[in-house]
């Protein structure tokens, strides 16, 4: 059979791949569960661009609750209406693109075709673990210019984003840390080995978000949020007492249904917990550079999601481009992808300042 000749590809047949591409990244993002388009998501996804007076934009809206008590029996309606007041949300979009080249036909000894499937599997895990890295930085306040261990990035474009300079730390009262008995303001330079995650975090993480109103996910007519833990504090939490008395708990009530059971996502007191280990840790932060008083103590900012935590730019699939090197004996395969995100602020009107809109930031220690 011949090879594939790669010059002969049509714009549609490269349009193709490329879609191939970016679907089977979406497919292998972790945060691709959170994400959809309407508000109803920890992470909304934007995938049109906005006319504005200055261009086009892409941009989402918040909307603030109302504030106003109405009008009372026949008083006067017109007039006193109450004005939506809405913000504005501009996501900085950038291309990431990354490449893949052939050592040549007689170190292949492969086709064509084979080439281009293993380059678009290649690509696609590549695409899915940067946006997920780059979307729990973002969540988490970390600079780019971090992996999501704490160690220096080297030799990275990531921090060249144009998005990457949006990136901003947990605003005051959205950030927290937990000192293994109560919750307080984050000071990370006070953490200790005694700052262990306990059941009684989640519960008063959660009484702290409804106080503050941070906008709750609604299934089923009933308010959730998602809580991200890197493994270290998923499996500090069971071995809490109190957080395997809540657990078991909920098992009693699915049965053999229950995640105790399927190993699925644990639900406790309205928090859906999800492990992944690129939630930010600083155990591969150098000695002095980690948190507590001598910046020698491993920790991790564990993150409470309500609907709009993140907004994702998703411009479409992106652009496949196939390229010949070296009189012919080499392959190049290359996708960009036109994306952004942003960790939205709101001036919230319960706790009088402007506010990271919908994540609760909380330091603890981690083993």
């Amino acid at each position: 059979m011949a090879e594939t000749n790669f010059a002969a590809l049509t714009p549609q047949q490269k349009l193709n791949w490329a879609r191939e591409t970016w679907s089977a990244a979406r497919d292998q993002m972790f945060i691709s569960r959170f994400m959809g388009k309407g508000s109803n998501n920890v992470i909304q996804r934007i995938t049109e661009l906005t006319k504005t007076e200055k261009g086009e934009a892409c941009i989402f809206q918040l909307v603030a609750d109302l504030v106003g008590d109405g009008v009372t029996g026949d008083d006067e309606r017109e007039g006193n209406e109450e004005a939506m007041d809405s913000h504005s949300q501009i996501i900085t979009i950038d291309q990431l693109s990354h490449g893949v080249r052939s050592k040549g036909k007689m170190a292949e000894q492969r086709t064509v075709i084979n080439f281009r499937e293993e380059g678009r599997d290649k690509l696609s895990y590549w695409l899915a673990n940067r946006c997920d890295q780059a979307a729990f930085l973002t969540l988490s306040g970390i600079s780019y210019t971090f992996n999501n261990d704490g160690s220096p990035r080297v030799n990275s474009n990531l921090p060249n984003l144009e998005f990457a300079s949006d990136v901003s730390a947990p605003t005051g009262k959205r950030s927290l840390m937990f000192d293994g008995t109560s919750l307080q303001f984050s000071n990370t330079g006070s953490i200790t080995t005694a700052y262990v995650p306990k059941y009684t975090m989640i519960v008063d993480l959660i009484a702290y978000a409804k106080e503050h109103r941070v906008k709750p996910l609604m299934a089923g007519g009933k308010p959730y949020y998602v809580l991200f833990l890197a493994p270290g504090s998923l499996a500090a939490l069971k071995k809490d007492p109190d957080y395997q008395r809540a657990v078991v708990q909920v098992a009693a009530k699915a049965g053999m249904d229950s995640p105790w059971f399927t190993g699925a996502t644990v639900t406790v007191d309205g928090a859906v917990l999800h492990e992944h280990n690129l939630v930010y840790t600083t155990k591969g932060a150098a000695a002095g550079a980690k948190w507590g008083a001598g910046g020698n103590v491993n920790g991790t900012r564990s993150l409470l999601c309500g609907a709009q935590a993140l907004a994702m730019a998703d411009l479409g699939p992106g652009n496949w481009v196939e390229k010949l090197f070296d009189y012919d004996n080499k392959v190049g395969l290359n996708i960009d992808k036109i994306l952004g995100m942003l960790k939205p602020k709101f001036p919230s009107i319960y706790d009088k300042s402007t506010e990271d809109f919908g994540v609760v930031a909380v330091d603890h220690y981690l083993q």
